[in-house]
């Protein structure tokens, strides 16, 4: 992978596929996105587009860059399509069985010298890279939400990966979409995970405790600490039930009562109130995601 690559596969295309997908393709590089739903694909291409849109509302861009943005997105039928690729990013749910379908797949179909990376959060890059003919390719490459705004990328070697892989993914990172970049070696919830979920769990405990309100526990960090968002509307952006998944998949990995999550968020997600992407978690948001 030299670092004028071209042509990158996105394989899922949920929030984070869509946003990874956005950024890469707002960097000048050519963008092939799979989804195992067609249906699905067509909704986060509109996603993308509506996204562009507020970016023109705000005059962050124009519309024939959004034009150019849009045309460098490729959505395809099959993995089979991505094997000329120069890299590969899987960004599907938190499903190690589902993850590791897949990257028996792109092992076969991508040559030996094309890096296969995923953006889990929680799962072990050496078990993925264990099913695979060539696990020193195999890297992690966790973005944070959201993609485009936060300058942050956790490069996660596993057991493994070489030194040329993660060299070769680190100029990626920091010459071609011009991002800052940490090595990870891996740990479940790696730096950032593991430390937002914890920060929001013991806000959860807070709420739950009756200390403050969700607005004014919000409100707290925000003006005190000079967070962008309070660790509950972060949860709501984030997805509750991703935040229940990471912090369930720790307590697993770790055993540690830290990391057991609060009742009042399994009741949320139980409820159907999953932040953002249903219009109600902690506070409600309309149909762009904007708080109400």
């Amino acid at each position: 992978m030299q670092v004028g690559l071209r042509k990158v596969g996105v394989v899922g295309v949920g929030t984070m596929g869509q946003g990874i997908a956005e950024m890469l393709a707002f960097n000048g590089l050519d963008v092939y996105m799979v989804e195992h739903s067609n249906e699905r694909l067509i909704q986060m291409i509109a996603v993308i587009e509506q996204s562009l849109d507020k970016q023109m509302e705000r005059w962050a861009l124009t519309l024939a860059e959004k034009k150019l943005i849009m045309s460098r997105i490729h959505p395809i039928e099959s993995l089979q399509e991505l094997a000329d690729c120069e890299l590969v990013i899987e960004t599907i749910t938190e499903d190690l069985d589902r993850k590791i379908a897949i990257f028996e797949q792109l092992d076969r179909l991508c040559g030996p010298d094309i890096i296969i990376a995923s953006n889990t959060s929680t799962l072990s890059l050496t078990e993925l890279a264990s099913v695979t003919q060539y696990p020193e390719r195999v890297i992690g490459m966790h973005f944070v939400y959201p993609v485009m705004k936060t300058n942050l990328v956790e490069i996660v070697r596993g057991l493994k990966t070489s030194n040329e892989t993660f060299t070769r993914t680190k100029d990626f990172v920091e010459e071609v979409i011009h991002k800052k970049s940490i090595m990870v070696f891996e740990s479940a919830g790696f730096v950032t995970t593991r430390l937002i979920c914890l920060f929001i769990n013991e806000a959860l405990h807070v709420l739950e405790e009756n200390v403050a309100s969700a607005e004014d526990i919000d409100s707290a960090m925000r003006i005190g600490y000079s967070f962008q968002n309070g660790p509950l509307e972060m949860a709501d952006r984030f997805g509750l039930d991703a935040v229940l998944a990471a912090l369930e998949r720790m307590f697993r990995e770790y055993g540690e009562l830290k990391y057991r999550p609060s009742i009042l968020l399994k009741k949320m997600v139980r409820g159907g109130h999953l932040g953002v992407k249903s219009g109600m978690g902690f506070f409600q948001y309309d149909k762009d995601g904007d708080r109400q």
